[in-house]
């Protein structure tokens, strides 16, 4: 099964208090070989919201993936209250499968406060409304890929690029998508946060394959999320379109970097995004 709206991705982030700074999460039942990474995160990052006081925002977090998740199993989170200061509250979360850690965060609080501030400019792009669906850009390839990659995903994506299944060799490393939850969602920023953290880690790969023209589909390639980092600016909606401008400035030795910044449809700055991945190819 694949989720088909914001719904879904709003029901595994209602994570289970089992007792004070122990949380429990589940996974959808998809079509996936490991836990999706942004699953991962954005549930420890609620983990980490529930012990923390409402008046204080998410600015940033750092976190390691270090197992692949299962995702016939629940997932334990437990919360570090490292500090709690007159501006800053610091926490630390664990996730936990079959009694071993599979990803680890640190994230930072921060009570609002004046100061200075600026934020680079959005680059000109085609209105998302102008873009083609994912299933309308795949259209062209039905029968060569699987029959799920058409079905409606709980987060909205349009690429600015130019439609193609795989990318050719020499591309340019880097990418401009359009996304948005699909569906409504309440009014908590907390929540939207959390659903951005969640559709962050789409496609940030695919920036580190493209110069080399590898794609997902080809035999013997293997990808994972090896960290993930946020720094967040300002609120955004996440059921809004946001554009997420993408490039991955190096690869070496089976790693590659890759680095986004958001913007929501007004222009501004939200957010600003940066994951090193693994990929390896047939030798």
């Amino acid at each position: 099964m694949v989720v088909d709206n914001v719904d879904h991705v709003l029901g595994i982030l209602d994570l289970e208090e089992l007792e004070v700074n122990i949380f429990r999460g589940f996974s959808p039942k998809e079509e996936r070989p490991r836990v999706f990474g942004g699953q991962v995160a954005a549930q420890a990052l609620v983990a980490a919201v529930r012990t923390v006081d409402e008046q204080r925002r998410v600015h940033s977090l750092h976190s390691y993936f270090l197992r692949p998740g299962d995702v016939d199993a629940p997932i334990l989170y437990t919360v570090d209250r490292i500090r709690d200061g007159r501006s800053f509250t610091t926490r630390r979360v664990v996730a936990v499968q079959h009694g071993e850690a599979i990803f680890n965060m640190s994230a930072s609080f921060h009570a609002d406060e004046p100061g200075v501030e600026h934020g680079l400019p959005m680059p000109d792009v085609p209105d998302p409304e102008d873009l083609p669906t994912l299933a309308e850009r795949l259209e062209p390839y039905r029968g060569r890929i699987p029959d799920r990659a058409f079905k409606t995903r709980p987060i909205d994506i349009r690429w600015c690029d130019p439609p193609g299944w795989k990318p050719q060799a020499g591309s340019e490393p880097s990418s401009r998508v359009w996304m948005r939850a699909q569906g409504d969602m309440p009014d908590d920023p907390l929540l939207h946060t959390c659903v951005l953290v969640y559709a962050s880690d789409y496609t940030l790969t695919e920036t580190v394959m493209k110069p080399h023209g590898v794609h997902w589909s080809d035999e013997g390639v293997m990808t994972a999320s090896l960290d993930h980092c946020m720094w967040f600016h300002h609120d955004v909606r996440a059921n809004d379109w946001w554009l997420y401008v993408q490039d991955s400035p190096a690869a070496t030795g089976a790693r590659g970097l890759a680095r986004g910044v958001i913007f929501d449809r007004s222009g501004q700055l939200v957010c600003s995004v940066a994951q090193e991945v693994l990929l390896r190819t047939p030798r």
